[in-house]
């Protein structure tokens, strides 16, 4: 009996990411929102970013969480006068044994003359040799943009989640192009 809860917990935090994925892109979610901050707000309240989630190894019909995964988190910054600088990045601490993933973007990382525009956040490495094959599931390759936060009073953090995101073991098949 025990064995059998063991497996139902992770299969239904897997449900409930995928159904919070899937009311978003069907336009019930919260719109993605980009990480802006006015000058009063790096001066007097720079509050560090959290960006959480989980990866996971697919592989046939099976999920299972990957430990030791990174993901990188890459964010553009305006100057003063509104021009783009180079974009900056910062990768996760490694998944837990359940996948977990946590990074933090701390205001002190960045100039006190630049805001900060956006940010997406990316697959970066998989520890395991047979899934290593990361795929686009909630944009893990293109870059999934940061959604509403959640202010979290006892860290003082402003809290993002991203994903699930995927690798699997399988190589892509190539796209037929009808010829």
């Amino acid at each position: 009996m025990g064995g059998t809860s063991f497996l139902i917990s992770p299969l239904l935090l897997l449900f409930s990411f995928l159904i919070i994925i899937a009311s978003a892109y069907c336009g019930y979610g919260p719109e993605p929102v980009h990480i802006k901050k006015t000058d009063s707000e790096m001066k007097e309240n720079p509050l560090p970013i959290g960006i959480q989630g989980i990866i996971l190894c697919k592989s046939g019909s099976n999920y299972e969480p990957i430990q030791g995964a990174v993901t990188r988190v890459t964010c553009l910054a305006v100057d003063e006068n509104g021009y783009e600088t180079a974009p900056f990045s910062v990768l996760s601490y490694p998944s837990d044994a359940k996948g977990y993933f946590f990074a933090t973007l701390y205001p002190s990382q960045i100039s006190n003359d630049l805001k900060i525009a956006e940010c997406k956040a990316f697959l970066e490495d998989s520890p395991l040799q047979n899934c290593k094959v990361p795929t686009d599931v909630n944009k893990g390759i293109s870059g999934a943009l940061l959604s509403a936060y959640r202010l979290l009073k006892n860290k003082n953090m402003r809290l993002y989640s991203v994903g699930p995101f995927f690798y699997t073991t399988e190589e892509p098949s190539p796209v037929s192009i009808g010829y």
